[in-house]
């Protein structure tokens, strides 16, 4: 299964949470849950889900190191739109 594949069978606010990293590129779980307007503990399950599936990936935020800034993976890159799609 590819990583467009992988993204498809996420529920809904993993796919939101996808969108908002791919939009905005490098965020905290705090930031995602004031951009997306979901709770803090269903972006942390989105977040693992997405994690586990290797299309988003954490790491230790230089400004704060007790947060964790996250952004997509190489394989995150590959499963949107535009880069499945050469036309776009």
């Amino acid at each position: 299964m590819g990583p467009a594949e992988t993204l498809a069978e996420t529920p809904p606010s993993a796919k939101l949470v996808f969108k908002a990293l791919e939009y905005d590129g490098s965020l905290t779980q705090a930031e995602i849950a004031e951009e997306t307007l979901l709770p803090r503990r269903t972006v942390r399950d989105a977040l693992s889900r997405l994690n586990d599936a290797g299309l988003v990936e954490g790491r230790v935020s230089f400004r704060d190191a007790r947060q964790s800034v996250y952004s997509l993976t190489d394989d995150g890159e590959r499963a949107t739109p535009t880069a499945a799609d050469p036309r776009r």
